[in-house]
C-alpha cells in the first residue's frame, strides 16, 4: 500500500511537470508569435512598381511564419515623415523594419538610432553614395545595371553610338540608387562618344508633371527608374518625344507594356520579387536568433527585349510582377 502511494506521487510529479513544460512551449509559442510582426517602409507604397517585391515579401512571410504589414506611404517622403512612421509601426507592436531609406545624412542618423531599438533592414539603396557599413541592405548591383544599359545600347548601334545625343531621366539627383545607375551609363556610353545633352529629375507625370517634350530634342532617351521609364514610354506613345528612342530601368507591369508596344526599345529589370524576399528572410532570421546579424544581399537583373518577352525565364518575371 505504501509502495502504491509513492508510485501514485511519482506519476502525480511527473504528469505535472510535463503539463509544466507543454505550458511553457505553449507560452514559448505565443510569445514568439507576438514578436515577429515586420512593418514594410518603402514610398507610393500602393504603386505597381511594388508588385513584385511584395509578393516577394508575402511568399517569405509565409515560409517564416510571421506576420508582415507594407505601410501606405505617399509618392514622396521626408526623412522626418520617414521616422515619424517608424515610430508609429514601433508603437503598434512591429519587432523590426524593411526601409527604403530618405536619402541624406538625416536619414542615416535616424536609422541608426532605430537600429538600437529593433532590427532594420533597408531596402534599394544604402542610404549614402559612399559604401554605409552601419545597415544591412538588399539592393541590386545599380552601377551595373547602369553598364549594361548602356552596353545594350550599343549593341543596337553595332558598337557605334559616335554623335549620339542622349536626354537623361530620374526622379531625383540625390539617391545613391539613381548616382550609381547614372554613373554605370556614362562611363560607357561617354567613352564610345555618345554626348548627354541633358540630365533631368523630378516627377514626370501627374499633376505637376514635367513636360518631357518640351526638353531639347535628342536621339535617345535614357530613364533610370520605373516612374521615369513609363512616363518616357507614355511621352513616346504621344508623339512627345520627336522620334527619340527610350531604353531605361524598370520593373512594373507599365513599363513592360511599353516595351511590348515598342515604346521603348530595352529595359533592364531589377529582381524585385528577391529584394522582398531576401530581406524579409534576413529580418525574420534575426528575430529568430537573437546573436545572428543581418547581412547584405545583392540581387540579380534581367535584360528585356520584345522579342523574347514571351520565353519561359521572362515569364516568371512577368508573373511576379502580376501578382
Amino acid at each position: 500500500m505504501k509502495n502504491d502511494r509513492k508510485m501514485f506521487i511519482l506519476i502525480e510529479t511527473i504528469l505535472a511537470v510535463l503539463a509544466l513544460i507543454v505550458a511553457s512551449l505553449m507560452m514559448w509559442d505565443k510569445l514568439r508569435s507576438d514578436q515577429d510582426k515586420i512593418s514594410v517602409i518603402v514610398r507610393n507604397s500602393d504603386d505597381t512598381q511594388w508588385s513584385a517585391f511584395k509578393y516577394g515579401l508575402r511568399m517569405a512571410a509565409e515560409d517564416h511564419g510571421v506576420e508582415m504589414f507594407v505601410v501606405s506611404t505617399s509618392a514622396t517622403m521626408t526623412a522626418e515623415e520617414e521616422e515619424q512612421m517608424i515610430e508609429s509601426e514601433i508603437d503598434n507592436g512591429a519587432d523590426a523594419v524593411i526601409v527604403q531609406p530618405v536619402p541624406g545624412e538625416e536619414s542615416e542618423e535616424m536609422l541608426e538610432k532605430f537600429r538600437n531599438r529593433i532590427p532594420v533592414m533597408l531596402v534599394e539603396c544604402a542610404t549614402a553614395e559612399t559604401e554605409f557599413s552601419g545597415l544591412p541592405v538588399v539592393e541590386p548591383d545599380n552601377h551595373e545595371m547602369g553598364a549594361t544599359l548602356a552596353e545594350e545600347l550599343l549593341e543596337d548601334y553595332n558598337g557605334n553610338i559616335k554623335g549620339k545625343t542622349l536626354g537623361i531621366l530620374s526622379e531625383t539627383t540625390d539617391s545613391p540608387k539613381v548616382l550609381e545607375r547614372e554613373h554605370g551609363f556614362r562611363n560607357i556610353a561617354e567613352a564610345e562618344g555618345a554626348e548627354v545633352v541633358w540630365a533631368v529629375a523630378g516627377n514626370f507625370s501627374g499633376e505637376t508633371e514635367t513636360p518631357i517634350g518640351m526638353l531639347p530634342q535628342v536621339d535617345l532617351v535614357v530613364a533610370l527608374d520605373d516612374a521615369s521609364l513609363t512616363a518616357a514610354g507614355a511621352s513616346v506613345a504621344e508623339n512627345d518625344l520627336r522620334g527619340a528612342l527610350v531604353y531605361g530601368i524598370g520593373h512594373s507591369t507599365e513599363a513592360v507594356y511599353y516595351l511590348d508596344t515598342g515604346a521603348a526599345e530595352c529595359i533592364v529589370v531589377p529582381d524585385e520579387f528577391n529584394i522582398g524576399y531576401q530581406s524579409l528572410t534576413e529580418t525574420a532570421e534575426s528575430l529568430e536568433n537573437f546573436f545572428r546579424g543581418m547581412e547584405d544581399r545583392t540581387v540579380s537583373h534581367t535584360v528585356l527585349r520584345k522579342e523574347e518577352l514571351f520565353t519561359k525565364e521572362n515569364q516568371e518575371i512577368l508573373f511576379t510582377m502580376s501578382q
